[in-house]
């Protein structure tokens, strides 16, 4: 986090050279006085204003850095681009390696949306962001293949009677089996563990049993 203490004549004057010094506008900072400016008798023993001014943490920002620095570790550079989607920010990136930040079945891609999200809300004082990230539309892929297992899964569970788990998946993932399944009357999901292996159980309902 980027932070300056800067003197001037005022407050102000102090204030505009740090913003000059960090390169950002008012909005973007949080500003202490340590000290005002006092003057002094016929222009003898003033005291100039002391300010600290410190760059507010971006969590978008700090998911990007992040993610083009570990990419680019990776040997896999990509480009990024951010979409809303209701209630959480979509990253997507494009590459020519795309494959390999996939990984089989989404775990690599899972793995670093995990940590770019902790790393985007590493700050307690900023406002918590969701991201998910996409590569070349694999989460629409996903979804839809996740939908066809959802269904087959709850095939399984009505005719054997037995409750089944899935292997452990982000929220995004939990939430596209749950919809699936929302209006299913033989089968109820639930979710269950802890984060990062929290995962999607199908159990038969009660009125399935008989």
């Amino acid at each position: 986090m980027k932070k300056v203490q800067v003197t001037g004549k005022t407050i102000e004057e102090a204030v505009a050279a740090a913003l000059e010094q960090l390169q950002t506008s008012k909005d973007q900072v949080e500003i202490s006085v340590l000290e005002d400016s006092k003057k002094g008798f016929f222009g003898l023993g003033g005291k100039p204003a002391v300010v600290e001014v410190t760059v507010k943490a971006d969590p978008v920002k700090s998911a990007i850095d992040y993610l083009e620095d570990v990419t680019s570790k990776m040997g896999v550079p990509v480009t990024i681009t951010q979409r809303q989607e209701n209630d959480h920010l979509v990253l997507d990136l494009s590459g020519d390696k795309i494959a390999i930040l996939i990984g089989k079945r989404g775990q690599t891609l899972n793995a670093l949306q995990l940590l770019t999200n902790m790393v985007a809300n590493s700050d307690p004082a900023s406002k918590h962001v969701k991201i998910v990230l996409d590569a070349e539309n694999y989460r629409t892929r996903r979804q839809e293949s996740l939908e066809r297992l959802a269904e087959h899964s709850a095939q399984k569970v009505f005719f054997t009677k037995k409750s089944f788990a899935f292997e452990p998946m982000p929220a995004n993932e939990r939430k596209v089996i749950h919809l699936a399944l929302k209006e299913n009357r033989d089968v109820e999901t639930t979710s269950e563990g802890v984060e990062p292996f929290r995962k999607v159980v199908i159990r038969p309902t009660s009125s399935s049993k008989r």
